[in-house]
């Protein structure tokens, strides 16, 4: 009878074990959870890899505990896991390499799903991030998907970060124009376009002195949503306001040093 009652308290203490770590393990997994979704600011994908990851850690601890609760010997088990751990490490570093970088870009968040991104090569908008790779769409319809460690191992340009964007352009006049006449269309251009903004205030130089062009830059900060419609419209603008103002654009022309002697 002694041993059956041993038997008793270990199948009554393996019980309580298993009935405790499946509690905690859904508690806290379902805490982990419900955090992420009161809080915006953090990834729910991410916390939900976390609150698995926690739940069947716990488990396998409680398994531990009760095979070490009837007499198993769980050094030698748990020396055949971390045995077995390593192998499936090795076999499965790179899959391992894009999960350790996906969890470093749902916990950082360089970039979030809708944004303009450019990053390993590739370019185009976030569609969706997951724990592997992450799945871009460039601005034809083309789906690329590529692999998390690729991502985090590169320089990322987030195109989308900030609310305002700077457009730069450049524009040669001949050296017979009227600089003074070039700069006040150009000034005149960018003060009409309701898309202007005047903080940071627009920029108009001459920055080179070409060999057959004085090359004049502005700099115009928009809005981001207005960016690219806005680039292209300055440049028909400032090509229709030239003409109007009789500020000649001139093709390039070779000049040989006798010439320029």
């Amino acid at each position: 009878m002694g041993w059956v009652l041993e038997l008793l308290k270990d199948i009554v203490v393996a019980g309580v074990i298993l009935i405790a770590a499946i509690w905690a393990s859904g508690f806290i997994s379902r805490k982990l959870r419900e955090f992420s979704k009161e809080h915006e600011e953090l990834d729910e994908t991410l916390f939900s890899f976390l609150a698995s990851l926690v739940r069947y850690s716990i488990l396998i601890i409680a398994g531990v505990f009760v095979l070490s609760q009837f007499g198993v010997q769980t050094t030698s088990l748990v020396a055949i896991i971390g045995a077995a751990g390593l192998a499936i490490g090795l076999a499965l570093q790179g899959t391992l390499s894009n999960l350790a970088a996906g969890v470093m870009l749902l916990g950082f968040r360089p970039f979030k799903v809708g944004d303009y991104v450019s990053a390993a090569g590739e370019e185009g908008t976030v569609a969706s991030i997951h724990l592997f790779t992450v799945e871009l769409v460039t601005v034809d319809n083309i789906q690329i998907t590529v692999p998390n460690s690729d991502i985090w191992a590169s320089s990322i340009k987030n195109y989308s970060y900030f609310d305002t964007r700077r457009i730069d352009l450049t524009f040669g006049v001949s050296y017979d124009t009227d600089l003074k006449k070039a700069e006040t269309a150009l000034r005149d251009v960018i003060k009409k376009d309701k898309r202007t903004l005047s903080d940071p205030e627009p920029w108009v130089k001459v920055v080179n002195l070409g060999d057959s062009s004085v090359d004049f830059q502005i700099r115009v900060w928009s809005k981001r949503s207005d960016y690219w419609d806005f680039k292209c419209d300055l440049q028909r603008a400032v090509k229709e306001a030239f003409d109007k103002a009789g500020v000649d654009i001139p093709f390039p022309t070779a000049i040989s040093l006798e010439k320029r002697i």
